[in-house]
């Protein structure tokens, strides 16, 4: 029984992840959740008690492995401009992994105070790791300095997701980064 409930606590977190990277946050609904998944509405509420729920789930399952692939590619680079790179580019190159398509929509939503927090202590993680990277760099506010960074990839991430962009996805990439390594450069 608890493994049943495993399993269809799974498929509805995958019928959410794909309704947000289809249709945003407006699509993450109770009675589309149902329909996906094949339960009965009621059964839905058995899981999750609000939509808040779904995304704070969604958040604590999904922002770890995106935060671990970013750090993954961190690691791999040698110098502190190589990470900087790395930390841009695989953030960038994960805007087309429906999981982080998923954590798109999420961040851009209106959610209860539990799940941004939940967002924001996430987003920290990934600061925190490229902080010393800017440190490395000679910033004496590396902490700021980040957070700058990760606004110059959000801003990527959000002309990404406009899709029908008249850039070329890799040319949105390479201007982020070449903005980030001007930027961190000071």
């Amino acid at each position: 029984m608890a493994e049943h409930r495993t399993m269809q606590r799974s498929a509805l977190l995958d019928a959410a992840r794909s309704l947000l990277s289809e249709g945003g946050t407006e699509a993450l609904t109770f009675p589309a959740l149902a329909e996906r998944t094949g339960l009965a509405r009621s059964s839905v509420y058995e899981y999750f008690r609000s939509r808040g729920a779904v995304v704070e789930e969604l958040c604590a399952v999904d922002f770890p492995v995106w935060a671990a692939e970013v750090e993954d590619a961190m690691a791999a680079a040698d110098t502190a401009e190589g990470k900087v790179e790395a930390y841009v580019r695989q953030q960038l190159t994960l805007v087309a992994d429906r999981r982080h398509r998923a954590v798109v929509a999420i961040s851009a939503s209106e959610l209860d105070a539990g799940a941004r927090e939940k967002i924001r202590a996430a987003h920290g993680g990934l600061v925190t790791m490229i902080g010393d990277a800017l440190r490395d760099l000679g910033h004496e506010q590396p902490r700021l300095a980040a957070m700058m960074l990760q606004g110059v990839v959000d801003a990527a991430v959000r002309r990404l997701e406009l899709g029908g962009a008249a850039e070329d996805p890799a040319l949105i990439t390479d201007a982020a980064v070449s903005m980030a390594l001007r930027g961190v450069r000071g």
